[in-house]
């Protein structure tokens, strides 16, 4: 039993070796780091640019709009991709089920141009 301790013993050293240089290095950086708080560095930091103001300010309703409306045309290209990867391929859709996959995508094609539409004479793409 001693030889096989004995064996370990190298490793048991290194082992040690490193945890003391591990906890050395952190007792040192934190020995010699600058202070924590400081007013520069507790101020709120936005796009390097001083804060002016108070952040809880309300947002116009056409921010939202205009997000849904990405969301809504991005989601768009979530339903074309696949379709347009394999309604075409050898391996993608039967031959009797592409003119039927064809009239549904471009029924839903019309359906986001009569959106479109709709909110662009609505004004909702107008910014002031």
């Amino acid at each position: 039993m001693d030889a096989y301790w004995q064996s370990w013993l190298p490793v048991g050293l290194y082992l040690a070796a490193i945890l003391a240089f591990v906890g050395g290095s952190l007792l040192v950086a934190h020995a010699l780091a600058p202070p924590r708080h400081r007013p520069v560095k507790d101020m709120p930091y936005e796009s390097g640019m001083d804060p002016i103001g108070d952040a809880r300010q309300h947002f116009d309703i056409r921010y939202y709009l205009i997000a849904i409306l990405f969301l809504l045309f991005d989601v768009e290209l979530l339903f074309l991709y696949p379709w347009a990867v394999s309604a075409y391929e050898t391996t993608g859709l039967p031959p009797a089920l592409r003119d039927a996959a064809l009239v549904s995508v471009l029924i839903f094609l019309g359906l986001l141009v009569i959106g479109y539409v709709y909110e662009w004479a609505k004004g909702g793409f107008r910014w002031p």
